[in-house]
């Protein structure tokens, strides 16, 4: 009877122990009778967010390609005497490696002058012919060694076009210009404020004869006055700016960023942000037509306004020529515009974007960011019209408020030309004074006319000479160059070499040309 009873007694415990063991985590070791093998696993969103994979840093590699340009400015005067003369200068423009300055401005680079080659017959001509009898010799400087802030050397190779003694930067709209510069001028205006009016009077003055005193416009009239000598020295002057491009790659490394930091690598930019780019190929008036591709390369990374990268440096901007007008004859200059119409983002935000992997979402969880999304949209439309350029002073390249660039000529052409055929006319009267009349006539008019002909030359041999039909034959040579180089002869188109540096205003494009798609 007892016996009998046993199985009830059983089935009895084994209800009431259950719900206890079955409460217990598998974490935890089991209290009083509960049995091992009933223990029941976690079901906590907690302790289950702690089970979800989080995805890597992406691995950037820091890397410059061969053909990136260093611009780099001479800081010491170098003669142009022998092949193996040391030049040195300074990087005045950042490289950046994705999002990373790999060289900063202000990196050392030396090389040397590698061939000077000889003067051509018909360059040696027309340099006689202008009153020159030393014209310059076409050279080939190098690159080889480039010496970081921080102090490491790297060995460098590199093609090196020929230097700019005078670059100028080009702006659209100067209001625009002012505008983004107010801010950071703002600190400045405090501090000039704080000062008083009578300090800051005395700063004006102190600007103001900065500004006329200044090396380069001191640089620039000793340069004129050199040109004047028919014998002169060939001299690199400091300041010079050259474009060196790498033959062979540069590595620096790696760098990882998280997928919070890519999170909006490839968006839109905010509108009338400034993208900072290179020309990849020349662009003239003279050879372009409507349609023709243009593409530049960004050189600095584009933040968002809250800090969060955009764009990284070797961003393509792709467009194409809109106007293209080459020069004519009778001095009818060129005129060009281009417009960029699409981002695309640089290979190394792609392959660090397809590394990231999205975790899974659980059911109770938002979703999480698209890293992916814009890596799938590697090109968005846009409008960039230039806003900016730096070129050679003696280009006469002006930029209207559109982006549209032309040549002009200078407004003292017409000065210069009337003064040359008043010269060539005022040596053919002798020069009566005192009631005697000298045949070579006036000297001083002698002098100039000459001079007008074939510079200082001219002028010496024109006033030894003292005879009428010297004064006027310079004068007359001096007067019908004068009128054939400003007025009759071909005018000038615009050329925007390689690697030049640019400004461009994106803008968001009009919605219908948004939603046509791209042909390749």
């Amino acid at each position: 009877m007892v016996f009998s009873r046993m199985p009830l007694y059983a089935t009895l415990c084994v209800s009431l122990c259950a719900p206890a063991a079955f409460g217990q985590s598998c974490d935890q070791s089991p209290e009083g009778d509960a049995l091992v093998s009933l223990c029941a696993p976690s079901t906590t969103v907690e302790e289950r967010t702690e089970e979800v994979a989080i995805a890597p840093p992406a691995r950037i590699n820091l890397g410059i390609p061969s053909g990136t340009p260093l611009r780099i400015a001479l800081d010491q005067r170098v003669r142009i005497n022998h092949p193996g003369e040391v030049v040195h200068g300074k990087v005045v423009e950042t490289v950046y490696s994705f999002d990373q300055a790999v060289i900063p401005a202000g990196s050392v680079a030396t090389g040397q002058v590698m061939d000077i080659n000889p003067v051509s017959p018909v360059k040696r001509a027309l340099a006689y012919s202008n009153g020159n009898f030393s014209p310059f010799h076409n050279y080939r400087v190098t690159f080889d060694t480039l010496t970081l802030p921080d102090g490491r050397q790297l060995a460098i190779k590199t093609t090196v076009t020929p230097g700019t003694a005078e670059v100028v930067h080009l702006v659209s709209n100067p209001e625009k210009e002012k505008q983004k510069s107010a801010a950071g001028h703002a600190e400045d205006r405090a501090k000039q404020e704080a000062k008083g009016k009578i300090q800051e009077a005395k700063a004006e003055v102190h600007d103001s004869w900065a500004k006329i005193t200044a090396p380069g416009k001191m640089q620039r009239l000793k340069q004129f006055l050199l040109a004047q000598s028919p014998y002169r020295r060939q001299y690199l002057q400091p300041g010079t700016r050259f474009v060196a491009d790498l033959d062979e790659p540069l590595d620096f490394g790696e760098t990882t960023r998280t997928g919070e930091q890519l999170a909006e690598v490839g968006s839109a930019p905010v509108p009338d942000s400034t993208l900072k780019a290179r020309l990849v190929a020349e662009v003239s008036s003279a050879t372009a037509s409507r349609g023709t591709p243009v593409t530049a390369i960004l050189t600095e990374p584009l933040y968002s306004p809250t800090h969060e990268l955009i764009l990284p440096a070797n961003s393509r901007l792709v467009g194409e020529v809109l106007q293209a007008k080459p020069a004519r004859l009778l001095h009818h200059n060129g005129e060009l515009r281009v417009i960029f119409e699409r981002i695309e983002t640089s290979d190394e935000a792609v392959q660090a974007l397809a590394q990231m992997k999205a975790p899974p979402v659980l059911a109770d969880q938002a979703p999480a960011k698209p890293h992916l999304e814009h890596a799938r949209n590697e090109s968005q439309p846009m409008i960039g019209n230039l806003e900016g350029v730096e070129v050679d002073r003696k280009a006469n390249i002006r930029l209207d408020e559109e982006g549209g660039a032309r040549t002009t000529d200078s407004k003292t052409r017409y000065l210069s030309t009337g003064l040359a055929v008043l010269l060539a006319a005022a040596a053919s009267h002798p020069d009566a004074e005192h009631g005697e009349v000298d045949a070579g006539g006036d000297p001083a008019v002698r002098t100039a006319a000459g001079g007008s002909g074939f510079r200082l030359t001219g002028a010496v041999l024109s006033f030894a000479s003292k005879s009428t039909p010297v004064s006027i034959a310079f004068g007359a040579y001096g007067a019908s160059a004068s009128i054939y180089s400003n007025f009759l002869s071909r005018g000038r188109d615009v050329v925007l070499p390689k690697d030049t540096p640019m400004e461009i205003g994106f803008g968001a494009p009009h919605p219908a040309a948004a939603s046509q798609p791209k042909t390749p």
